[in-house]
């Protein structure tokens, strides 16, 4: 007999809730290197975010070198932890809608989310479009799928034993002439990753003020 579902949540532990509760901003690090292969692993995980459409308009600059992160150090108003961590992650948006929406659609086409070609154009058509909007538009548009993509760097990096730390202290501007940025791609967030030093661990058993559920939900409406 096949196992159902729920059969199957009831006996698989919660890893999920444990990474959650567990992940904390870090910004002491130890001396250990983190490997390509762990690297590779974490953003193997990042490619199941989910985006509008399916766009996935994220990609990051990922730095190990410890030249490269000093110079990222630079941008970021001099901020120790972007050297302490043995890696430091560029997380970029794609402004261009369409970037890979051929791709994208094709996929619906051939797994038969989509009737026919022509509904496969027509979508391929709408987001050509949006290249026509503002800068601002489509800035506001990658920031938001990205934004998803580095929350879940954070959680994959947790659940391999790493600990993070996400900073929005730059210099967009210095980022891209550094780190040759094209124009098309928005600098969103900087993440700090490696294994947490010892005492940051010590320091950060007690977690910090967490508004409750009943001060941040709404239930059918913002007054409720």
């Amino acid at each position: 007999m096949a196992t159902s579902q729920s059969e199957m949540d009831e006996t698989r532990p919660d890893e999920f809730e444990t990474v959650v509760r567990d992940r904390r901003s870090v910004h002491d690090y130890s001396d250990e290197d983190v490997s390509e292969e762990t690297l590779r692993e974490v953003f193997d995980l990042v490619r199941y975010t989910p985006s509008g459409y399916n766009l996935q308009p994220w990609e990051f600059v990922v730095l190990t070198d410890e030249d490269d992160r000093a110079a990222l150090q630079e941008c970021a108003g001099g901020q120790e932890h972007v050297t302490d961590a043995p890696v430091a992650v560029v997380v970029l948006g794609n402004k261009d809608p369409a970037a890979h929406a051929d791709r994208v659609f094709d996929d619906w086409l051939d797994k038969g989310y989509l009737p026919d070609e022509e509904t496969r154009d027509g979508l391929v058509d709408t987001i050509e479009g949006w290249r026509d909007r503002s800068e601002e538009q489509n800035t506001l548009w990658t920031t938001r799928s990205t934004s998803l993509a580095a929350m879940t760097l954070m959680h994959a990096a947790r659940s391999k034993g790493l600990s993070t730390c996400p900073m929005e202290g730059f210099d967009d501007g210095a980022v891209r002439d550094t780190f040759d940025v094209p124009e098309q791609f928005e600098p969103v967030m900087l993440v700090t990753m490696g294994y947490a030093a010892e005492d940051a661990n010590d320091r950060e058993n007690e977690r910090k003020f967490r508004r409750s559920v009943d001060e941040i939900t709404h239930f059918g409406g913002f007054e409720q």
